[in-house]
């Protein structure tokens, strides 16, 4: 193992150890951590200490029920704003938060820095993507609960274009 990548993950590890994150090192340069968020309340993200490089691969969506052109279209346009990571998509549409840096960058403000990049682009693009990638689901949600007088608390945020006739967007 290079001096390079030792001195790297010795830094991952401190750098969690410092922080108040959920992680685990399920084998020697692959870590888990649990972002806590807000409207995503939860973003998994893996953080890799490769030979070479530093990669941060975080989930944020499945693949879109709908308008798949539309959603794509909107993360790359936000990809163009962003630092340290971009948006991206698997072979099946699911929507990932990707990045990589090379070992001599890894510094525990880098991690820190990417750490919150990954936390601030998935949960403020979340009620985005699932408006507009989800919103025939969340709209039935919507009426079911409705229907049945059940809680419909964690669809407050779509409120506004949920009580609006779908006729009109």
């Amino acid at each position: 193992m290079s001096d390079v990548r030792q001195q790297a993950l010795e830094v991952v590890r401190g750098t969690l150890d410092e922080s108040e994150l959920t992680w685990k090192e399920i084998s020697e340069g692959v870590f888990t951590v649990d972002l806590p968020g807000e409207k995503k309340l939860s973003t998994p993200c893996r953080l890799d200490v490769g030979e070479h490089a530093f990669g941060v691969h975080a989930f944020v969506a499945r693949q879109p029920d709908e308008n798949h052109e539309r959603v794509y279209r909107w993360l790359l346009e936000r990809n163009l704003r962003m630092f340290g990571v971009s948006f991206a998509v698997d072979a099946v549409g699911d929507i990932y938060l990707d990045g990589r840096l090379p070992l001599v960058a890894v510094t525990p403000d880098e991690i820190d820095r990417l750490l919150g990049a990954v936390l601030s682009y998935a949960d403020d693009s979340f009620n985005t993507i699932l408006e507009l990638g989800f919103a025939s689901s969340i709209r039935k949600e919507w009426e079911w609960r409705k229907s049945r007088g059940e809680s419909t608390r964690n669809l407050e945020a779509f409120r506004g274009w949920l009580e609006r006739d779908p006729s009109e967007s």
